[in-house]
């Protein structure tokens, strides 16, 4: 049921939850405990990881209460988001309590002079942003999945997306933490009082639970940095003939001394998916579709715009420039479809996560572009290329019929492939999804003597191993 040393059965542990939270906040039936078994991973999906209890707190003192509990009985506990992941990470692979924190959804404050925001970890991405836009503020990180992806699962795992190019990911924003450690206590990270945009007071224990994975505590508020709207955006679509040609456009982009809002790519699989998904688009087939999206002033946005244009148009077929708010949504609707649509790409198939989210060196991008294409092949399995190629972050979809083992297995050998092809060419197993329980078996040769260090963190905050066992390493 826990971590290895729970003291309490699991009937007795509903009970006990019940009476901490009352029962309208307590799952423990089988069909609610089967919705917290899988997160958006195919790993969760093709195994049953059922937690006893799923427990919804609203509260700091909730939160402490149900941890304080956890480590008296060596009861394992999983904090949980959306489940919107693709590694596991939020599934509970030792069982014990599921902590859905979702439901925990209050914008605390709004500082718009200071230029920052107070939430709780079930805030939503795009509320918060459509919240603020009234004050002239917004959040950069976009996930892509920003209507559903919360606040607290974007920092547990330092998610970034979109828009990482120009702006970087969740942890650039991220000021100060409320955590409930695994004892109970809670702590206040950034200072407990400070309103400024930056500090270097102290060990810095914000980084420290940035990308943790919910492994060292519960984070139970976040204070973050945010930035006025820029007040115009343009977006250049350049499509390609050879997958070369258009990673090799965007490193002379860069070398062009420009720096986009994003830069996005679609394979020819990706964009014959959106075509069957939104056919009104009608992107042209080609092996490859570049999205460079700039914004700023309006003057700095048509110049950034037309000089991509320019350098696009020396290797790609046909170029398109957009400063039309509604062609801008239409192009950029093509890029935000294709997580769902890629299944679209082969018949009766679906797209599964496994091998998702690598990330590449830049010089390196062209090479693996084209070596993911040949894995695919050797393993007779469709994969799908789309992205974020401006900072080497490759999504990478396996299609499959999951009723079928033997794609089923070939799916899995794409990702080991794919994940083994980042570290041979000097890259990262995961770009912005995190570690979870998928990858942890990489990460020995990913990190060396640092994993050692990374255990002996996680020993001492939590030295009955209760936080979110079996994530980020493979435990003995």
């Amino acid at each position: 049921m826990a971590a290895g040393t729970a003291t309490v059965t699991a009937a007795a542990l509903v009970t006990d939850m019940v009476k901490l939270l009352g029962p309208e906040r307590v799952f423990h039936k089988d069909v609610d405990l089967k919705t917290y078994t899988y997160d958006s991973s195919f790993v969760s999906q093709i195994n049953n990881f059922t937690p006893e209890v799923v427990v919804m707190p609203t509260s700091t003192e909730e939160v402490s209460r149900i941890m304080r509990y956890a480590d008296q009985h060596g009861v394992a506990v999983t904090p949980r988001g959306a489940g919107s992941g693709q590694t596991g990470g939020s599934v509970a692979v030792r069982g014990g309590i599921v902590m859905d924190l979702s439901a925990w959804d209050d914008i605390v404050e709004v500082d718009e002079v200071n230029m920052q925001v107070v939430v709780r970890p079930g805030v939503v991405h795009a509320e918060l942003n459509n919240h603020i836009s009234s004050y002239g503020l917004y959040f950069p990180p976009d996930p892509g999945s920003s209507e559903w992806a919360t606040i607290g699962g974007m920092v547990a795992n330092n998610a970034s997306g979109l828009r990482a190019v120009k702006y970087g990911n969740t942890g650039q924003y991220v000021l100060g933490l409320e955590v409930v450690m695994p004892d109970g206590q809670v702590i206040r990270t950034g200072g407990l009082k400070s309103k400024a945009l930056k500090s270097v007071s102290g060990l810095n224990l914000t980084g420290l639970f940035l990308a943790s994975e919910g492994t060292l505590g519960v984070i139970t508020e976040v204070r973050l940095k945010v930035w006025p709207k820029p007040p115009s955006r343009a977006i250049v679509v350049a499509y390609f003939d050879r997958l070369e040609d258009a990673a090799q456009s965007v490193l002379e982009v860069f070398k062009a001394g420009i720096l986009p809002s994003g830069i996005e790519i679609l394979d020819d699989g990706a964009i014959r998916s959106v075509n069957l998904f939104k056919p009104q688009l009608k992107l042209p087939e080609v092996e490859a579709a570049i999205f460079f999206e700039v914004n700023g002033s309006k003057a700095a946005t048509e110049d950034e715009g037309r000089q991509i244009e320019e350098i696009a148009k020396r290797r790609a077929g046909s170029v398109e420039m957009a400063t039309d708010a509604k062609r801008m949504k239409e192009l950029w609707t093509g890029r935000q479809a294709i997580g769902a649509a890629s299944a679209r790409a082969k018949p009766n198939a679906a797209r599964i996560f496994a091998g998702e989210d690598v990330c590449f060196p830049m010089a390196k991008v062209p090479e693996a572009l084209r070596r993911i294409k040949e894995i695919g092949r050797e393993h007779d399995t469709m994969v799908v290329i789309y992205g974020h190629i401006g900072d080497g972050n490759m999504h990478t979809a396996p299609i499959i019929d999951p009723l079928k083992p033997e794609e089923v297995e070939a799916a899995q050998r794409v990702a080991e492939d794919i994940h083994r092809l980042a570290l041979e060419i000097g890259g990262a197993t995961t770009g912005e999804h995190g570690v979870g329980f998928v990858r942890a078996a990489f990460m020995e040769e990913e990190h060396g003597a640092a994993l050692t260090v990374m255990r002996r963190i996680k020993d001492c905050l939590d030295p009955k191993g209760i936080m979110n066992p079996g994530k980020i390493w493979a435990e003995e």
